[in-house]
């Protein structure tokens, strides 16, 4: 392999950069700012203008994650994870509590959510200490246990506040992780008959909100004034696009305001009203390409483990969210409440977005391998 006889110069690693994830990143950061113009009535307040600098300023970030050697990201990852755990855990005491919930903490006049953080802090603590094993060793059991204990750790507190989403999110996260680090498939096929045989249970100690949530999943009718407006109104607004939709800013229920949570968690189903089946597609075809960009990327840094988990467990992310927040709209499966990366208004989410790609693109530059357009 090629080794640079020299530290890279700042012009060297900007030349570095997947610059096709960044144009990715671009359209779909400009999309959700249309978008949310168009939710505020053809407005850039109060949403689409804090939406595109938030998005101006996640781009640098983005760049100054990326301009970090991977090395030094390597070695921050027991302190990010144990901040990222220290937040988290102070959510029940220090939250702020909003729809019946805590998940946020205010810091500074900031509502920062420490979900987000751990996002990336998992993510860079398992990439770590898979990095550290032989590949021998990655199946015992020994092992395995450890690594289940630190993502069992976040998915109880995020319980806890209670948001079903993230925790599901945080474990599915983690077995990605687990399963590109080459753990037997056993461990797998045993985690499922245990998920099984405990369904049960978990289904007994389902929150009132979380139990009208699949109630109404499962037959959205029975109250589509109460519990089943959400995922009824819409289905309306994605049946109304049609196959090219009904043009932007003439979205009949985003303008009536039938839509709930149109900046955030629904955000999708107002593309699909306005820009029809074409439209959403398109934006799914966006969403592909940025994530088999990355798993591209993870597959060139097959000798590097960290870098290979780094990069594999950030595509992951962005995958599960996509899957669980278009699932969630149109019906597929019950409403957790997961925001769409990139479109979606919200600032935590998006800016620790960034810095996973940031982090991502750190070990394409710092690979050693000549420059790659």
């Amino acid at each position: 392999m090629f080794q640079s006889s020299r530290p890279l110069t700042i012009a060297e690693k900007l030349v570095r950069l997947n610059w096709p994830v960044l144009v990715l990143v671009a359209c779909l950061a400009a999309i959700g700012t249309a978008t949310l113009y168009s939710v505020a009535g053809g407005s850039f307040e109060p949403w689409a203008q804090r939406h595109a600098q938030r998005c101006l300023a996640g781009l640098l970030l983005l760049t100054a994650c990326a301009l970090v050697p991977a090395r030094l990201w390597r070695a921050a990852a027991v302190p990010v994870y144990l901040m990222a755990l220290v937040l988290l855990a102070a959510v029940p005491f220090a939250g702020v509590e909003a729809m019946g919930a805590k998940r946020w903490l205010a810091v500074a006049g900031l509502q920062i959510q420490p979900s987000e953080f751990m996002k990336v802090g998992l993510v860079l603590m398992l990439a770590s200490v898979y990095a550290a094993l032989p590949p021998g060793e990655v199946s015992k059991p020994r092992w395995v246990g450890l690594v289940l204990a630190l993502i069992a750790v976040p998915v109880m507190l995020t319980l806890k506040q209670p948001d079903l989403g993230t925790a599901l999110l945080f474990l599915g996260l983690g077995l990605g992780i687990m399963f590109l680090a080459g753990v037997a498939l056993g461990y797998f096929a045993g985690g499922i008959l245990v998920t099984l045989a405990a369904l049960p249970l978990a289904a007994s100690r389902l929150h009132d909100y979380q139990r009208r949530r699949i109630e109404t999943f499962l037959d959205p009718a029975a109250d589509p004034l109460g519990s089943g407006y959400h995922i009824t109104q819409a289905k309306i607004a994605l049946g109304a696009g049609g196959w090219a939709g009904q043009g932007y800013l003439n979205g009949s229920q985003n303008r009536l305001d039938f839509v709930p949570e149109k900046m955030t968690d629904f955000i999708f189903v107002v593309i699909g009203e306005e820009w029809g089946f074409l439209g959403a597609s398109t934006v799914l075809a966006l969403f592909a390409a940025l994530i088999v960009c990355l798993f591209a990327s993870a597959l060139r840094a097959r000798g590097d483990t960290f870098g290979r988990l780094v990069i594999g467990g950030g595509a992951l992310s962005l995958s599960i969210y996509v899957m669980i927040n278009v699932a969630m709209v149109t019906g597929l499966i019950p409403v957790v409440g997961v925001p769409l990366p990139l479109i979606s208004y919200g600032g935590t989410a998006l800016m620790t977005l960034m810095v996973a790609l940031g982090i991502a693109m750190s070990v394409r530059i710092h690979d050693g391998a000549p420059p790659r357009i």
